[in-house]
């Protein structure tokens, strides 16, 4: 997989996987990093359960990056100790 396919998968997988986690964007740059990272775990989880990883660009390996990139950004969110701002209608 070329690096144009990457960073494709990676901006998808980032974008759709912070949007179920906090319901916002992280912005381009933190989406497009959290995203590719995400897809390198995911392919890596998947492929230690037996399944195939991320192959190109397709449902399947946009799946796994998405699968990745919410773990990403759950362990995220943990580590820097942001929360979802989910409850701020009432502000």
């Amino acid at each position: 997989m070329g690096i144009l396919s990457w960073l494709v998968i990676g901006l998808v997988a980032g974008f759709i996987g912070s949007k179920l986690v906090n319901r916002t964007g992280e912005g381009l740059i933190r989406d497009l990093l959290l995203g590719v990272i995400g897809a390198i775990v995911g392919g890596a989880i998947f492929h230690a359960l037996g399944y195939v990883g991320v192959t190109g660009v397709n449902l399947r390996s946009i799946f796994v990056a998405v699968v990745g990139a919410v773990i990403v950004l759950v362990t995220y969110h943990a580590v820097t100790g942001q929360q979802a701002r989910r409850a701020s209608w009432w502000r």
